[in-house]
């Protein structure tokens, strides 16, 4: 944890917040047509669950995060001078009295969607993938940095000329311009700007990593390096797995990541044109593996906690929230009723009030659990005190 960079990176959200809006409530009455309604911590079945100091040093990880890029916009639900406050009061507190600080810090507030049906939540993991630092027999593939031209759209940006749908633009020096889709950029779109930081051994092995927005590559020498997110040309996501499925390949009962990428390999030339009817492209930085038992940085620019780290959508839910999801989930403890996480990161993916990404950890089997969570499950939402409770 590096608190110093914590307050820093948070005051200056909370001076911009001061500065360019009024200090909201704490709680909407609604969120996206979803209601809050107000519940007493003491009446959430379970809380806070099997691992509620696991929970608060991922708070801690989110409030010692530097801000993320582009920031969230001004309005989201999560008001940050209380967050701040809150986050001032976890540094002092043990592991011990993590589920009180939670009680004390927080008020409950259950998202209840307007036709009454339980929120949804879906897992995801980091990868492990083989890879060579420089093109080699057995790794052809490249991971792309990203371009120099490529310019990300905050929340609601535009620029002149562009979709609005677009969350990328290319700068040229005539202005700006939809960024090259997958295929184009495949075909070379890109030229000189692409460069390869990492190899693959195929496509199908880039479009897991694409997927997952990051993941560990063990290189033939025995070291793992890190290939984390670090922009997007901004068109429309679309799964190849759902692909496979719409086109009757393969069935949707005992559909697993194994099965649909082995489906993949198996298949060469359906594989390509099936993978660039994906218009999305990501691209990625190169980093160290710092702690191996964390997963990569969330979108608020923290290391994921296995089983805690929830991704949510960031247009609606600030970073750093904790929440309190309903339901059993994987490696739940006997007699787990709950689970205390924390809205670290977002994705495509991930829209509406109720509805989250669970991340279950790194590696193959951590994949196996994310590709067999797909459950309905209900969200409660923790919204700081005034004051962070004080």
């Amino acid at each position: 944890m590096r608190p110093p960079r914590a307050r820093l990176g948070l005051a200056s959200v909370a001076l911009a917040a001061a500065l360019l809006a009024p200090r909201a409530a704490s709680a909407p009455a609604e969120i996206a047509g979803a209601r809050l309604e107000p519940v007493a911590i003491a009446d959430l079945a379970g809380f806070p669950g099997p691992d509620p100091a696991g929970a608060l040093a991922a708070f801690r990880r989110v409030c010692a995060a530097p801000m993320p890029a582009p920031p969230q916009r001004n309005g989201v639900t999560g008001n940050v001078v209380d967050l701040i406050a809150a986050c001032a009061k976890a540094l002092t507190v043990p592991p011990q009295g993590a589920a009180d600080f939670f009680r004390r810090a927080f008020a409950a507030y259950r998202i209840v969607r307007p036709d009454g049906t339980p929120g949804f939540l879906t897992g995801y993991f980091e990868p492990e993938l083989p890879g060579s630092l420089t093109q080699a027999p057995g790794f052809t593939t490249p991971i792309l940095a990203r371009p120099d031209d490529l310019v990300t759209l905050g929340p609601g940006e535009t620029r002149p000329g562009l979709d609005p749908a677009l969350r990328a633009a290319r700068a040229t020096a005539s202005g700006f311009e939809p960024y090259p889709d997958r295929a184009a950029i495949e075909d070379g779109a890109l030229a000189e700007r692409a460069r390869p930081i990492l190899w693959l051994r195929d496509g199908v092995d880039l479009l897991v990593l694409q997927v997952q927005g990051s993941g560990r590559i063990r290189l033939p020498d025995g070291r793992a390096v890190r290939a984390l997110y670090d922009g997007r040309n901004g068109r429309a996501y679309t799964a190849v797995a759902k692909l496979i499925v719409q086109e009757g390949h393969l069935p949707l009962e005992g559909l697993t990541l194994a099965r649909w990428t082995g489906w993949l390999r198996d298949h060469p030339g359906e594989s390509r044109r099936l993978i660039r009817r994906n218009a999305s492209y990501i691209f990625f930085r190169l980093a160290e593996v710092e702690e191996p038992t964390l997963g990569p940085p969330g979108a608020a620019n923290a290391p994921l906690s296995p089983g805690i780290g929830l991704a949510v959508d960031g247009t609606l839910w600030r970073y750093g929230l904790p929440f309190w999801l309903e339901g059993r989930l994987p490696g739940a403890r006997e007699g787990e009723r709950g689970r205390l996480t924390i809205a670290a990161d977002t994705g495509s993916a991930i829209v509406g009030p109720a509805r989250g990404d669970l991340f279950v950890g790194s590696g193959a089997q951590a994949g196996i659990a994310a590709g067999n969570l797909r459950d309905p499950v209900g969200f409660v939402v923790l919204l700081p005190r005034h004051g962070g409770g004080s």
